[in-house]
């Protein structure tokens, strides 16, 4: 949904923002007055304003640790922030897309990053990705199955609309989909390059390399609305890392995305005809190991569990030190393995939602 927001409105939350950003950064409170009479007066031009680059860049960081589904908000001071507000045309905003992926991947040492596109002005964005991440595989539906991740068929169709053919495996790195404003949506491939993958195999188990898994490095996220300030930037993708459950529980896992548990059970030959045997849960442990000890022998940045509940519990104590209240959505921050033995799962958390902030926004 586009949000509606009149020149009073925007000034409040600017004004807002600025005292928190400029405090946080140790500007003096004169200074911080100053820059808010500059915002109010190009407000009362324009209807909008313009964040300087050093507001752009700690309010992506406040956003990040503002953002209360995520675990892993211990380093959000280290977030690389690229300034790409000039932006125009589709094939500028792939070239920036592409080095995004290329400096957050680093060779498996996984930088988190974001890179902020155009803001949005009066209503329009002048561009878009319609991608949910940069890289995600393709969904083919033949009849009532699937070959492939069932929560990319409708963009993979999408995808196919505009002439993009992929080879039809469980794996096809989908195209960026990038679109100017009033026109049509441009698709732009993936250089294999660019893609680092990680086979999925396990330490102990048997023919688990011969089920063909694979998952892909770097996770950036790039279908939600950055808000810093009453400003939005529809266009801005974001990485930090995955953790483990994230492909193991979920990706992998689900009965609606790639459905490996009966694979894996019966990999390790257990009896599948009855819950009491609890194959569910023994097929997810080693699902997970796989995961765990894949992404460890690649080389690439992962984290498990237990370690992220220990670094949100260090969170918690650093913004507590600083004087900020911790807000967080418990169902969220709760890993879908084992949770109960994190300390997430029994305390409660404030999901009031703070800004800077990311957002869903219309698909």
């Amino acid at each position: 949904m586009v949000k509606s927001i009149n020149h009073e409105g925007l000034l409040t939350e600017a004004a807002r923002f600025i005292r928190d950003c400029y405090g946080e950064l140790g500007f003096p409170p004169e200074q911080q007055e100053k820059r808010i009479r500059e915002i109010e007066e190009e407000i009362g031009q324009s209807g909008t304003y313009t964040h300087t680059h050093d507001e752009l860049v700690h309010g992506a960081k406040m956003a990040w640790r503002n953002s209360n589904r995520c675990i892993g908000r211990l380093l959000w001071e280290t977030l690389e922030v690229f300034d790409e507000r000039e932006t125009k045309t589709a094939e500028e905003a792939y070239d920036k897309l592409a080095r995004h992926i290329r400096y957050a991947t680093n060779g498996g040492n996984i930088r988190s990053t974001i890179t902020v596109f155009p803001p949005r002005k009066n209503g329009i964005d002048s561009i878009r990705i319609r991608n949910h991440q940069l890289i995600r595989y393709a969904g083919y539906r033949e009849g009532e199955s699937v070959t492939g991740d069932p929560a990319s068929v409708g963009f993979t169709q999408a995808c196919e609309r505009l002439g993009w053919r992929g080879e039809g495996t469980p794996f096809d790195v989908l195209p960026l989909m990038i679109e100017e404003y009033g026109q049509e949506p441009k698709l732009f491939p993936i250089p294999e390059e660019l893609i680092m993958e990680v086979p999925i195999i396990h330490p102990d188990i048997p023919g688990f390399a011969g089920l063909g898994v694979r998952w892909y490095a770097v996770p950036i996220i790039s279908d939600m609305r950055l808000e810093i300030g009453g400003i939005d930037y529809p266009m801005a993708p974001f990485n930090g890392w995955y953790m483990g459950t994230e492909i193991g529980a979920r990706n992998l896992a689900d009965a609606d995305r790639y459905d490996l548990l009966p694979s894996v059970a019966r990999l390790m030959g257990l009896d599948t005809r009855s819950a009491r045997s609890l194959w569910i849960d023994r097929a997810l442990v080693e699902l997970n190991v796989a995961v765990l000890h894949s992404y460890q022998q690649a080389g690439v940045t992962l984290v498990d569990h237990h370690t992220a509940a220990r670094q949100f519990r260090a969170f918690e104590k650093k913004e507590q030190d600083a004087g900020r209240a911790v807000t967080g959505n418990w169902t969220w921050l709760i890993p879908p393995l084992s949770p109960a033995s994190t300390h997430l799962f029994h305390r409660p958390y404030d999901n009031e939602v703070l800004t800077p902030n990311f957002f869903y926004q219309k698909d």
